[in-house]
């Protein structure tokens, strides 16, 4: 899942910014409202964190601003004052959550998770096509009940496509799922990938759409 974190705190925003990459979130992270701006007219995102009180452009400016321009990308608001006019003020800007700060990151990781579920029109906390079980809460995968153990990409490839199960995904739409800024990417990282999750789970898991992409059917076989 790929996440626009928008913080001008150095120190904290490298802390979400590490723990929610651990949790297998690729982050992308704007510095200030202007930068945000430019990221969410340009890029796809399945989550934002927003700070309110940024430099050149304030968290409620950029919030009305993209809902105006049709940007229905779930949003979490990070307030420092947890007061209610905060609250309703966001919530009225087109927020769908907020956490005051300080918190838990866990519960950060969690909140995106949710907003990213009920954002694909499902709230089962695990994604289930037919024998393959993935917990993204716990980074576990099953097949038949037994455990298999994936890289922190593997699992974020299979991750991705069970979430857009029926729908067929580009090489390059998967990278900017995998991968925050300034991360390198290998030219044939995905393929990689892939060709792994067929091996450790099965075969038929995942087609290839030649030409276009990779797919997982919304009917399991």
């Amino acid at each position: 899942m790929r996440v626009l974190l928008v913080e001008d705190d150095e120190l904290l925003g490298d802390g979400i910014r590490t723990g929610l990459a651990q949790a297998g979130f690729a982050v992308a992270w704007a510095h200030d409202g202007e930068e945000a701006r430019q990221a969410l007219a340009v890029e796809p995102f399945d989550a934002v964190v927003l700070d309110l009180g940024l430099p050149k452009v304030d968290g409620l400016t950029v919030l009305r601003k993209a809902r105006r321009e049709g940007n229905r990308v779930p949003v979490l608001i990070l307030t420092a004052v947890d007061s209610v006019d905060d609250r309703v003020a966001g919530l009225d800007a087109g927020a769908d959550d907020y956490l005051a700060k300080p918190f838990a990151l866990a519960e950060l990781q969690a909140r995106l998770r949710a907003l990213v579920r009920r954002s694909k029109g499902t709230g089962e906390p695990q994604l289930r096509h037919g024998r393959v079980v993935l917990d993204p809460a716990l980074r576990t995968v099953t097949f038949d009940g037994r455990p298999v153990e994936l890289s922190s990409r593997e699992l974020a490839t299979l991750h991705e496509l069970l979430l857009n199960a029926g729908r067929v995904l580009s090489r390059s739409q998967l990278e900017e799922k995998l991968y925050g800024w300034g991360e390198e990417i290998e030219s044939n990282a995905v393929e990689v990938y892939v060709h792994h999750l067929r091996k450790k789970l099965y075969p038929g898991l995942i087609q290839t759409v030649r030409g276009v992409g990779y797919l997982i059917p919304k009917d399991a076989r």
